[in-house]
């Protein structure tokens, strides 16, 4: 059946053509894009009308980069993002055992950071151990690059004074090398490795369970990093979920996998399946290669060039060898992959540079799209990088609701003036597709793009803006949201736009999102998400 939508607010982020007030949708395109006039015209007795009521319609949001598993499977966890202190951990604990008398395996938990503490300190072993020394408690940072446990998982992971440290990655000890339960970057894999791991049809069924949450946000494409969502890392578990829930039908939103393989083995082993960037269709596609090459700012486990302001001690963790990370970039540049690089800190990004310009070097090619994610300790030297080699950056606006309350403190004032230059990379010509890493931050597209236009936390700090030169405009944020996103995954020719043609996704707003005060941004609500020219949710 052929759709109409007439009198609307239509946004279409098409520079040609930026506003309209009806659509044409055939099958699973914007057939016609006009007055509404021209587009009754097109009117016939199979046609479904829909009246807009002057309501603002947008392209399909597309968060360019989080995790989708991740968060569904979080989803079951014990939420823990609200704990303002070590005690209250302790009791989100307690409470979950008491509501679930019957409990007879890992109590796991996620979303705690110790800046929100009244302590300012991590977790121990011997905190999470007045939850439980009968079952192994797991408690995950709100980054997910730290985790923290108790006694009986140290146990169960035959983790004790005398065990090795571990390439990327190391556990806390205390002064007679005594494990504190504390684990960062690859050593979390000493603890993962022992959590049961759920089936594909549980996998399917929580995918459908986040996919209703992201539709009732508007988002109609997800940029997602999964194949290590679960300790036994089977990607072909990952994928098969995916492809089932395709081939049935089922999956409601677009899927751009971007592939977790954090070595060569299991990167020639995934190669050799046949699979590459673009492998799929509209609905389920393969990514690129995505590496995680450095932790988290929070955690102050970003690899820096300068030891941190805050801890002299450390400059963070730097996951790979600039050899590792050349022959892993290599690797999938030669065999059509795609590359998105997480990199927090400046020292790993100008190594990702140095990696990335080296497979340019070798196998040279104009339209990689290679990319950097996060990109948040940036220089005036690593921007130009951006733009010398043709990479895009994945942006999280929200993360400034956290970051500015910590950044000056970890990297120094100075340092941080060149940080999180949202505008200045859009000045230089950069590709900038926005996302949420949930999740690390919820994927509400609102918030993010009023973080980015008022470069403010969500409660309005500080006034004027956290380096205000680099605000965006809405039109901007918007259009990062969108277009960008599928420029990231080679289909700004296919969707991001209301535009004849194109994929018909799109989102129904309460308000005019360009005609409201920064302040109200964060509170736009959705009212019907299309995908595929079908109407997905509805409030």
């Amino acid at each position: 059946m052929n759709t109409i939508l007439y009198n609307g607010n239509i946004i279409t982020m098409d520079s040609k053509s930026p506003k309209s007030e009806a659509l044409f949708i055939r099958d699973n395109k914007f057939f016609k894009v006009g007055k509404n006039e021209e587009i009754f015209s097109l009117k016939d007795e199979n046609t479904r009308l829909i009246d807009l009521e002057n309501k603002t319609v947008v392209p399909g949001f597309n968060d360019s980069h989080m995790h989708l598993v991740n968060f569904a499977n979080s989803l079951h966890m014990i939420p823990l993002t609200n704990c303002k202190s070590i005690d209250d951990l302790i009791g989100m604990g307690k409470d979950y055992l008491s509501t679930n008398p019957n409990h007879k395996d890992w109590i796991i938990g996620r979303g705690w950071n110790q800046d929100n503490f009244h302590e300012k300190e991590f977790p121990t072993r011997y905190d999470l151990d007045k939850i439980s020394t009968e079952f192994p408690v797991c408690y995950v940072r709100a980054c997910g690059h730290v985790l923290v446990v108790n006694s009986k998982a140290l146990e169960m992971a035959d983790i004790d004074s005398s065990s090795s440290q571990v390439d990327g990655g190391y556990f806390d000890v205390d002064t007679h090398n005594n494990p504190l339960g504390i684990f960062r970057e690859n050593a979390l894999n000493l603890i993962y490795k022992k959590i049961p791991t759920p089936t594909v049809d549980e996998i399917k069924k929580i995918i459908l369970d986040a996919c209703k949450l992201a539709l009732a946000d508007g988002i109609t494409s997800i940029q997602t990093d999964d194949f290590e969502a679960f300790p036994d890392k089977d990607f072909h578990k990952i994928i098969k979920a995916y492809k089932e829930l395709n081939n049935e039908g089922k999956l409601p939103i677009r899927i751009y996998e971007q592939c977790l393989l954090q070595n060569t083995e299991r990167l020639n082993s995934f190669l050799s399946k046949g699979y590459s960037t673009g492998y799929g269709d509209d609905f389920f596609k393969i990514g690129p290669l995505k590496l995680l090459a450095d932790g988290s700012l929070g955690a102050r486990t970003a690899y820096l060039s300068q030891p941190y302001a805050d801890d002299s001690t450390t400059c963070g963790i730097g996951v790979f060898t600039q050899d590792e990370l050349d022959e892993l970039v290599l690797t999938a540049h030669k065999n059509n992959m795609q590359v998105a690089i997480h990199c927090i800190g400046d020292k790993i990004m100008d190594m990702s540079f140095k990696s990335i310009k080296n497979a340019l070097d070798k196998a040279p090619k104009s339209d990689h799209r290679h990319g950097i994610v996060h990109a948040q300790i940036t220089t005036n030297k690593l921007i130009d990088e951006f733009k010398e080699n043709n990479v895009l950056a994945y942006i999280q606006p929200i993360f400034l609701d956290y970051d500015i309350h910590i950044v000056e403190d970890r990297v120094g004032k100075d340092r941080a003036k060149e940080t999180y230059n949202f505008k200045t990379l859009m000045d230089n010509g950069v590709h900038t597709a926005y996302g949420s890493d949930c999740p690390v931050e919820p994927f509400n597209v609102f918030r993010g793009i009023y973080s980015a236009v008022t470069r403010q936390d969500l409660s309005g700090y500080p006034k004027n803006g956290w380096l205000p030169n680099e605000k965006v405009s809405v039109e901007d944020a918007l259009y990062n949201f969108t277009h960008e996103g599928a420029y990231a995954s080679f289909e700004e020719n296919v969707k991001g736009l209301i535009k004849e043609n194109y994929l018909a996704d799109f989102v129904v707003l309460d308000r005019d999102i360009l005609n409201i005060t920064p302040e109200e941004i964060k509170d736009t609500k959705v009212l019907m998400t299309f995908v595929d020219g079908e109407l997905k949710y509805k409030k």
